[in-house]
């Protein structure tokens, strides 16, 4: 047999039994939308001082609301409030607990008010918290970055496209460009906050509500910037967490990048660092390895991100308005995306910053051990008349030849130089040393060691104007 039998809910008299136990265990929420708590409590103490702000109810029973919603929430952080699958969802659990504390008063919070306007409250207040914890954690880990950028400004990297070795690099360079990447992040975010701070608290069930509430109060209470204009997109608006999650995933493509970057850097064919005891493990059968887990993990855990983004775009695209219960699978998309965006910024900060070392010689060594100062001899020759197109098929041969006898362009005697164009001279050694061919790139935004300067320059004052 069955068992039909279930807690009887907060329903209108419509319904004469309960839900079937696992559609009860289908239908709730409480067992993720708990995350909501302290923001359901805040908005709840909001909503319950405009009904007595505008005489809904009488100041002494929102007072009494706002007391006994106070109550619940020191009880949550003591532990000792712990609802089960039987309150549904958060909402109704604390509703439920404040009936209990404060008696039939608790049951006026309601007034005015719905669960489509009341989760959408609490989902924005909340957000609007996480936007603000990963926008910092943001700054810290441009903070670490900046500050190994500034210790290796003539620490010299191969620079790479297509993964061929391709230009030299100042290290410093190469790191500035994830602070740029991060920065774009940091200003995605406060933008997306924008339209997340937006109230949608009043709206009802969709259609506003007959009692003279003040949704301009409720929000200047809430620290929203506005309440929504329209009560059907109020409600059924999801927009900012899909924007937040557009935000998100391009976060974590940014510390996937640079993932990837660190497990090519610490692999023995590359050894350009090395991985400390701190942040890395080693392996079961293979004494002798040391494993790069945590950009190994980072890079794993982008495809969860952009998949909660891929499911919540499926989930709005065919919803007609206004709510409907497909959107209670928002929740944990977007608590899954903010765990996982502030567990990756922080263990990528830890890793950056105290979890590997630069082997500067082997950097150094690596930038001559190539044919990356080809476009130098390019320029060199232009610089001196030369047709740019006319001196690039040149170098092409110079460095065909070179590669048939063994030789770098380095090696190459002066008068082997001479004799593949009368244009070159004694100089040509220093123009094409690494060191060289880093600084002459002088260019705003380059890698010349003075623009470096001045781009952790500007990059500073960044962080310290917001």
């Amino acid at each position: 047999m069955v068992n039909t039998s279930s807690q009887p809910q907060t329903w209108s008299q419509r319904f004469e039994s309960a839900l079937h136990p696992a559609i009860a265990r289908f239908n709730a929420s409480i067992g993720f939308d708990i995350e909501l708590i302290e923001y359901d409590l805040t908005g709840s103490q909001a909503h319950a001082n405009m009904l007595a702000h505008t005489g809904i109810l009488s100041v002494e029973e929102g007072e009494k609301l706002i007391e006994g919603l106070e109550q619940i929430r020191q009880e949550y952080r003591r532990g000792e409030f712990n609802p089960g699958v039987e309150a549904e969802d958060v909402h109704f659990a604390v509703e439920r607990r404040l009936t209990e504390l404060v008696g039939d008063i608790g049951k006026k919070l309601h007034t005015a008010r719905s669960r489509n306007d009341q989760v959408g409250t609490d989902t924005r207040l909340y957000l609007r918290d996480q936007i603000t914890h990963i926008r910092q954690q943001l700054r810290d880990f441009q903070t670490v970055m900046l500050t190994l950028a500034e210790q290796n400004i003539e620490t010299l990297i191969p620079g790479y496209t297509h993964l061929q070795r391709a230009q030299p690099l100042s290290l410093a360079h190469h790191l500035l460009a994830y602070v740029e990447m991060t920065q774009r992040d940091w200003e995605r975010l406060g933008d997306v906050y924008k339209r997340v701070n937006i109230s949608p608290l009043g709206c009802g069930a969709l259609a506003g509500t007959t009692f003279p509430i003040d949704r301009h109060y409720s929000a200047q209470l809430l620290n929203f910037d506005k309440p929504y204009a329209n009560s059907l997109d109020g409600v059924s608006d999801r927009d900012f967490a899909i924007e937040f999650l557009c935000a998100a995933s391009l976060i974590m493509v940014h510390l996937s990048r640079l993932a990837e970057e660190v497990i090519l850097w610490a692999s023995e064919e590359f050894s350009f660092v090395t991985l400390k005891d701190s942040c890395s493990t080693g392996s079961s059968i293979m004494p002798q390895k040391k494993n790069p887990d945590v950009p190994e993990l980072v890079r794993g855990k982008t495809g969860r991100v952009f998949g909660h983004l891929q499911a919540l775009l499926v989930l709005m695209k065919g919803l007609p308005l206004a709510y409907n219960k497909d959107l209670q699978e928002d929740k944990e998309a977007l608590f899954d995306s903010v765990k996982t965006v502030r567990a990756c910024l922080e263990a990528m900060t830890i890793l950056m910053q105290e979890g590997l070392e630069f082997r500067t010689t082997r950097l150094n060594e690596a930038v001559a051990e190539d044919f990356s100062n080809a476009t130098d001899v390019a320029d060199y020759l232009a610089a001196k008349g030369v047709p740019f197109r006319e001196a690039y098929n040149l170098v092409g041969k110079v460095v065909k030849t070179s590669l048939s006898a063994g030789k770098l362009l380095k090696d190459l005697t002066l008068d082997e130089w001479q004799a593949l164009h009368p244009a070159f001279a004694a100089d040509i050694y220093e123009a094409i040393a690494p060191r060289q061919v880093v600084s002459a790139r002088n260019s705003y935004g380059g890698t010349g060691f003075e623009q470096i300067k001045q781009a952790l320059a500007a990059a500073k004052q960044r962080l310290n104007e917001s």
